[in-house]
């Protein structure tokens, strides 16, 4: 069964690089109309010359008054895909207040800011929609130096379950993915020495790509999950298994 994203409104948060510029492109190439974020302007000149007619925004999603000036004039949505993201390596006897907030502000307090935005505009016109969280099986298990970055992601988690909860009776469903490690720019820049040996733990002996991820996301937008609000959707080739 196909659902079509003809005509769909969405916005793409950390839509540079990764698996977000894969969920961008390919909700592009369905027909969507798509709002391509990123704080890097570089990365967003690549995904328009890729895709002649998605719309760009430039804006660090950590600073939260920068991104509702960012977002003031977009127009009413019919979905989110927050996938915005930062991961740094730190053991507790290294953590710094600086890569705490780093980390949070993009993590977990742009999800927030994104989404207040985004659905107060689809509940002033009465608009049923969808939001994804781009989480991580960081978010339900623990992991000896991503601490902090697995505190952030354990955050999304009850953010998801909170948002659905609060959103459900404006016909607005809120998810989420977990991925494990896939093997973007940021996750072979922090699992690039150990990354054999760590697929070698999965069930499935093999890392999920970005595309596997995309079609986790498009699940959980279109109408085929619609009776889903406040899961997580793990993509992670049995990782929670172990």
């Amino acid at each position: 069964m196909h659902y079509s994203f003809k005509g769909k409104k969405v916005l793409v948060t950390g839509a540079g690089q990764g698996i977000g510029k894969d969920i961008a492109k390919t909700l592009f190439e369905e027909g969507a109309t798509v709002y391509a974020l990123s704080r890097t302007a570089e990365n967003l000149k690549k995904l328009e010359n890729e895709c002649p007619g998605i719309t760009t925004i430039l804006c660090d999603l950590g600073d939260w008054k920068a991104t509702e000036k960012a977002l003031e004039n977009l127009e009413t949505l019919d979905y989110l895909v927050n996938n915005a993201g930062i991961a740094l390596k730190q053991k507790l006897s290294e953590s710094t207040e600086e890569t705490f907030d780093l980390m949070f502000n993009v993590n977990v307090k742009s999800f927030i800011n994104v989404t207040k935005i985004v659905t107060n505009k689809m509940i002033a016109e009465g608009k049923k929609g969808a939001v994804v969280n781009v989480s991580s099986v960081g978010g339900l298990k623990a992991g000896p130096e991503l601490m902090i970055y697995n505190c952030t992601k354990a955050s999304v988690e009850m953010l998801t379950k909170s948002m659905a909860k609060q959103l459900a009776p404006h016909n607005i469903r809120v998810n989420s993915i977990n991925p494990t490690v896939v093997l973007t720019g940021m996750g072979i820049e922090l699992w690039n020495k150990v990354a054999e040996d760590y697929r070698k733990t999965l069930p499935l002996q093999q890392f999920p790509k970005t595309e596997h991820c995309t079609n986790a996301v498009l699940f959980l937008l279109s109408d085929l999950s619609e009776m889903t609000t406040g899961s997580y959707l793990p993509v992670d080739a049995g990782d929670l298994l172990n």
